[in-house]
């Protein structure tokens, strides 16, 4: 769809609160004791905090001038295919739609399994189930078309900002340990970029960013800022929490809680009800975000078998004819999920998920460089400092695959195996095409 036909209607706030909404997740509240543990000092985390967040802005700015110049709906799929042909659109979209969208919600549904149970004191044999089950009832309401899809999205918004702003301000306020240069006494093996790929689980979703750029009043000056005191929003908001955190529990405490931190330091900030009232706004904020990915998700292999690259197209492409949504696509997105969550943990998933997209998102970063010497002319947004940024997003990327490859081999070798089997896909795909045409 072209920029023409979309009904500009997106202004500053609206675009800010998109930026927001979409990052914030459930990453902060589950990442911290790993990022601590990784990084070794509490200081060296806040700074693991604000690398994710400077590759993160570099990231968004130069993905931003890259939508408004290929300024086409689905993305990632969308601008590799244009940039770099089909071959790389489709990989793109076969990874996505077996590695990143199912770890993602795997991940998503296991931490709210897990969380669940630390609330209400459930054993944690349950915490697959709880994660299965809630899987299974978002994607069945999601299916039945139902308007409650936008009620969820907004509770959950307000669901994810109480508990941020609360364990932020009380945390910093009233907590007593000492914040800085404190090690933790963890045994797990120091690693700055295992650190950082940890907090980029918590900001990633601003790809979704670059998808408004149509839909804007004057993109040139609305997106940038947008994107920049969106994703300065956020860094403040997870810098903020950590040192709650770090100054509530301490970085042992925090370490020793891992999943369950954020509960526990709001339990002590809160006393028990309170502790409960936020650990259910966090809650809220993981159920919304989950729902949101099963909205979108199953739209990139919706858009992959309507255009005949997937195996078993006509299947997967299926509409349900009474509740116009994307059913086959959604069921073999939940099943992959369901898989993963029952053969790994969601911290694997995470750095799965993280390493499968941060491949194709350096690929898409590059393409800046490409667009702008087809068209040095074009009156589009143009990121700001180039090619300073762009080089940043591009290292920033590099620097997550490469360590992944060193420091978790076999997070990154099913994303590899997915990757390298969509190649003779690709080409039998085109071999019936072609045989078909």
């Amino acid at each position: 769809m072209g920029n023409d036909q979309l009904k500009k209607t997106i202004g500053f706030w609206v675009g800010t609160s998109i930026v927001v909404g979409t990052v914030i997740g459930s990453g902060i509240f589950m990442k911290p004791g790993d990022v601590l543990e990784l990084s070794g000092n509490s200081t060296m985390a806040l700074l693991a905090w604000l690398i994710g967040g400077l590759i993160t802005l570099a990231s968004g700015l130069t993905i931003a001038e890259v939508s408004t110049r290929i300024p086409k709906t689905g993305g990632l799929y969308v601008y590799l295919e244009e940039v770099y042909g089909k071959v790389w659109g489709f990989l793109c979209g076969w990874v996505q739609t077996l590695v990143y969208g199912p770890a993602v919600m795997g991940a998503l549904s296991l931490y709210f399994g897990l969380l669940l149970s630390g609330i209400f004191n459930i054993s944690s044999d349950y915490t697959l189930a709880i994660g299965i089950i809630t899987i299974v009832f978002l994607a069945a309401m999601n299916l039945l078309g139902t308007k409650y899809g936008g009620i969820i999205q907004t509770l959950s918004t307000v669901g994810k900002l109480i508990p941020i702003i609360f364990i932020a301000v009380f945390g910093i306020i009233q907590g007593d340990m000492p914040v800085f240069n404190i090690a933790s006494e963890s045994t797990m093996k120091v690693s700055m970029a295992g650190a950082i790929l940890a907090t980029l689980w918590a900001y990633d979703g601003w790809m979704n960013v670059g998808f408004m750029a149509g839909e804007m009043k004057n993109p040139q000056k609305t997106l940038p800022r947008a994107i920049i005191t969106g994703i300065l929003v956020v860094m403040v908001a997870y810098l903020a929490v950590n040192l709650a955190m770090l100054h509530v529990l301490g970085p042992d405490g925090v370490v020793e809680h891992g999943t369950n931190a954020a509960n526990v330091a709001a339990t002590m900030l809160f006393g028990e009800l309170g502790g409960k009232l936020i650990a259910i706004g966090i809650l809220i904020s993981i159920f919304g975000c989950l729902n949101g990915k099963l909205l979108t998700f199953p739209r990139i292999t919706l858009a992959m078998a309507n255009d005949k690259m997937m195996p078993g197209h006509k299947q997967i492409g299926k509409i349900s004819p009474r509740f116009k949504t994307p059913i086959n696509a959604t069921i073999l997105q939940v099943i992959i999920s369901i898989i993963m969550m029952v053969v790994t943990n969601p911290d694997k998933l995470t750095n799965m998920a993280i390493f499968s997209v941060f491949c194709f998102y350096g690929l898409a970063f590059f393409a800046v460089f490409i667009l702008r010497k087809r068209d040095p002319h074009a009156k589009t947004y143009k990121v700001p400092l180039y090619p300073i940024i762009p080089i940043v997003a591009i290292v920033g990327a590099l620097y997550i695959v490469v360590s992944t490859l060193i420091d978790t081999p076999l997070d990154a070798l099913y994303s590899l195996i997915i990757l390298v089997i969509g190649m003779p896909v690709y080409w039998l795909l085109k071999k019936s095409e072609y045989a078909r045409g």
